[in-house]
């Protein structure tokens, strides 16, 4: 004790006759604080933050070399064909791959934007408002996907800055719209205000801009991605009585509408024609979806939890067709039970008609996850075409010949037609076979 109180009368006899020691310490504390908080922005900053608002953490690809990185190969044909989800979990860490096609692919997505802008961005008059829950989940999928995501997967490709780069940049920064709830002044203030793009030398502002379209449209064309984002009926318009929402039977499902996407690869229709629909009415055309799938799917959106991401792959085989398909060639009418007029369809292909350098697997991965802000569900498509003639060198022609069979030997045969199985099935197993 009596060493404590020499040690106290020390330090206090020190301070007395060095008062600057005092005014120093405080100075280095200050400094060292400031320091702290305007230190550069790191990948450990951007993955606690996904961490704290109910994403899993993002493993950062250091070394990643996309020049060499090949397309994932997917292979999803079985036997026969059956209707189901097929779900899977999904890392969230490869929610949005990029592969070698990267560059070629955004040129194509920018033609195609030009070309057809009504067609490849949507937006719904409701998620176009400002302040609807709807534009929120806009704005909130854009900040994380290139606030968050990209810079955390892509260290060495996508970097936030504080300012433009050489190029300029795609979007207005003069933005003052006050942000998502739960973001203070000083978390904004932190935020860098762009995103650096080192393959295309862009620089993209982190902050949503006000116009929902406008943001898709900066999505749209800096991934390879496809988005569709989805809220439940009841959320979508005028506010409601919380009472009356919480009195629904238990077993009734609160059905999702799609209010806003980007759809660079329609895969046979015209998503305008989905926009403001519901799920169940989006998939209509799809052999035997009603009594197969609906109900579990509308379970399903329902209860996905934030923080929990999901995966399938689907697979048809296209003649002569683009990644954007908008306007038909992938899809037939099953409506006739999965025959055409008189038993058969006017186009079908002849045995030797088939151009092989024309003629593709396309897969589709679809990953499905929630916001955690708006809790609207996001659709993430990434399309990948393979050539026919790879997957016959591979040593899986007879494979996917059994494959195309059991089209029309699964659960739904219908499928058969509305795959266009019909139309170019025989000339393609010939081919496999051959």
């Amino acid at each position: 004790m009596d060493l404590l109180t020499s040690t106290l009368d020390a330090s206090i006899l020190y301070v007395e006759r060095n008062p600057f020691s005092i005014v120093f310490l405080v100075l280095t504390l200050w400094l060292f604080g400031r320091f702290i908080r305007g230190r550069p922005h790191s990948n450990d900053d951007v993955i606690s933050e996904t961490e704290k608002d109910g994403y899993p953490p993002i493993e950062p690809l250091h070394s990643f070399d996309w020049e060499t990185t090949e397309p994932v190969q997917f292979r999803p044909f079985k036997a026969k064909y059956h209707l189901t989800m097929a779900l899977s979990n999904l890392d969230i860490s490869t929610l949005i791959p990029i592969d070698k096609t990267y560059r070629s692919r955004l040129a194509y997505r920018q033609s195609l934007l030009s070309k057809y802008p009504s067609v490849v961005i949507g937006v719904t008059p409701t998620a176009e408002s400002e302040g609807s829950l709807a534009h929120s989940a806009v704005r909130e999928l854009y900040e994380f996907v290139l606030g968050v995501y990209l810079p955390t997967r892509y260290p060495g490709v996508f970097d936030l800055v504080d300012t433009t780069s050489s190029s300029s940049s795609s979007t207005s920064d003069e933005n003052t719209d006050e942000g998502l709830a739960g973001e203070t002044t000083a978390t904004k203030e932190r935020k860098p205000k762009y995103l650096l793009n080192r393959i295309t030398n862009r620089s993209i502002p982190t902050r949503c801009p006000i116009s929902a379209r406008e943001a898709l449209t900066t999505l749209g064309t800096v991934v390879d991605e496809d988005f569709l984002i989805l809220l439940p009926t009841s959320r979508v318009g005028p506010p409601r009585d919380e009472d009356a929402v919480a009195e629904k039977k238990a077993d009734e499902e609160d059905e999702y509408t799609l209010q806003a996407y980007t759809t660079f690869y329609p895969a046979g229709f015209d998503t305008r024609e989905k926009l403001g629909r519901t799920l169940s009415a989006i998939h209509d055309p799809v052999p035997r979806y009603k009594e197969k799938l609906e109900k579990s799917m509308d379970r399903f959106f329902a209860k996905l939890e934030v923080g929990r991401f999901v995966q399938r792959v689907n697979w048809s085989v296209t003649t002569g067709t683009e990644l954007f398909a908008a306007f038909g060639g992938i899809h037939g009418d099953a409506a006739d039970g999965g025959e055409g007029k008189g038993g058969q369809h006017d186009g079908v292909m002849g045995l030797g008609a088939l151009n092989v350098d024309d003629t593709f697997l396309r897969c589709e991965r679809q990953t499905l996850h929630r916001l955690p802000r708006t809790k609207a569900l996001v659709f993430t498509f990434h399309t990948y075409t393979y050539p026919i003639r790879t997957v016959k060198e591979e040593g899986l022609g007879e494979e996917l010949a059994q494959a195309i069979d059991g089209l029309k030997g699964g659960s739904v045969p219908e499928m058969w037609w509305y795959k266009r199985g019909a139309v170019w099935g025989d000339a393609v197993k010939a081919y496999l076979r051959g």
